[in-house]
C-alpha cells in the first residue's frame, strides 16, 4: 500500500468518526427534549387544532405543530439543565446526557431557551399572537413554577405542575384560530385531571429514588395507602371529566363508547390498586401503563369522531 493511500484510509477513517461522533451529540440533543413526553404533547395539541372551527392553511398548521413539538421540547431540555443534580441520583434519569457527561449543563441551556424562543417567535408570526402567549406562559410555568419552585418543595407538584402539560390542546386550537369556548378547556381538563393517577402511580414504584434525591412525591410524603387513594379519586373525576366532551355535543358515538368502556377500566384498575396490599407494584404498573392507552384512545377517538363528522355531516 502506497504512503498517499494510507493517509487516505486514515482520512477516511477520521470523518467516519467525525461523523459517529455529531450523530450521537445530535441524538444527545434530542433526548433533552423528552421525545416521548413531546410526541404526546404534539398528539394532544394535534386533536385541538383538528377540532378548531375554521380551515387553517396547511403550510401555517405544519408550521404550528412544529413550533408546539419545539416548545414542549425545549421545556424538557431546560427541565433536565436545572434537574441534572437530582437525575444523577435516580436509576430512570441516570443515563440521560448530563448525568452521564456527555453534554453539559451550559449546552443544555442555551439549547433550551434558544428552542424555546423560536418556537414562541415562529409561531406568533405563522399563526397568532393568543397561541404564542400561550405556548410561553406554559413554558415558564413548566421550567419556573413547576420544575424550579414546585418540584422540590411540595407534594403536589405533579398536580399544580400538570397545568402545563394540559395546555397542547388548548394552544393547538388557538393556533387553528378557534375562539375561547369551552371544548378545548374540557380537553385541558382530562389532562389535567389525568397527570396525578399517571405520575403517581409511577411513583409508587419509585418512591426510594424519589426519597433519596430529596423530592417530595406523595408516595414519600403520604405513603402508599394515602396516594392509592387518591389515584383512585383522581381517577373518578377523570372519568366523569371525559364524559363531558360527549355531554355538550362535542364529540360523538365513537368518543361515548370509547370513554365508556376506557373509563370502566380505569376505574377498575384504581379500585384493584387501592385495595391491593404491599407488594403493589404490579397493581401500580398495570395503572400507569394503561393510563397511556387511556389518554391515546380518547383523543383518537375525538379525531374518528371529526372525520366521521366531516364525511357524514348531519
Amino acid at each position: 500500500m502506497s504512503f498517499a493511500s494510507e493517509i487516505a484510509d486514515i482520512a477516511r477513517v477520521s470523518r467516519a468518526a467525525s461523523s459517529a461522533r455529531a450523530l450521537a451529540r445530535a441524538r444527545d440533543f434530542i433526548a433533552l427534549t423528552k421525545p416521548r413526553v413531546m410526541s404526546l404533547a404534539l398528539f394532544t395539541a394535534l386533536v385541538g387544532f383538528v377540532l378548531a372551527p375554521g380551515h387553517p392553511d396547511p403550510l401555517a398548521a405544519s408550521i404550528a405543530m412544529l413550533c408546539i413539538a419545539a416548545g414542549a421540547g425545549a421545556a424538557g431540555a431546560l427541565n433536565m439543565w436545572y434537574d441534572a443534580d437530582i437525575d444523577a441520583m435516580m436509576a430512570r434519569t441516570a443515563l440521560r446526557p448530563i448525568p452521564r457527561g456527555r453534554l453539559s449543563r451550559g449546552e443544555a441551556l442555551v439549547f433550551g431557551l434558544v428552542l424555546a424562543a423560536s418556537a414562541v417567535l415562529i409561531l406568533a408570526v405563522a399563526t397568532n399572537v393568543a397561541a404564542a402567549a400561550l405556548l410561553a406562559s406554559t413554558i415558564f410555568f413548566y421550567v419556573v413554577v413547576y420544575t424550579m419552585w414546585l418540584k422540590r418543595r411540595t407534594p403536589q407538584n405533579i398536580v399544580i405542575g400538570g397545568a402545563a402539560g394540559a395546555t397542547p390542546p388548548l394552544i393547538g386550537w388557538l393556533a387553528a384560530g378557534g375562539p375561547f369556548a369551552l371544548e378545548p378547556f374540557l380537553f385541558v381538563a382530562i389532562i389535567f385531571l389525568w397527570t396525578p393517577p399517571h405520575f403517581w402511580a409511577l411513583g409508587l414504584n419509585r418512591a426510594g429514588e424519589y426519597a433519596r434525591a430529596g423530592i417530595p412525591m406523595l408516595p414519600v410524603v403520604a405513603g402508599r395507602v394515602a396516594t392509592k387513594r387518591q389515584i383512585l379519586i383522581y381517577c373518578v373525576l377523570l372519568v366523569g371529566a371525559a364524559s363531558l366532551p360527549w355531554a355538550i355535543g362535542a364529540a360523538g358515538t365513537v368518543y361515548a363508547v370509547a370513554s365508556g368502556i376506557c373509563g370502566a377500566a380505569m376505574i377498575a384498575l384504581g379500585v384493584r390498586l387501592d385495595r391491593s396490599r404491599y407488594p403493589d407494584a404490579r397493581a401500580a404498573r398495570r395503572l400507569f401503563a394503561f393510563s397511556i392507552l387511556y389518554l391515546f384512545v380518547l383523543f383518537t377517538a375525538l379525531l374518528a369522531d371529526a372525520a366521521v363528522a366531516a364525511r357524514w355531516p348531519a
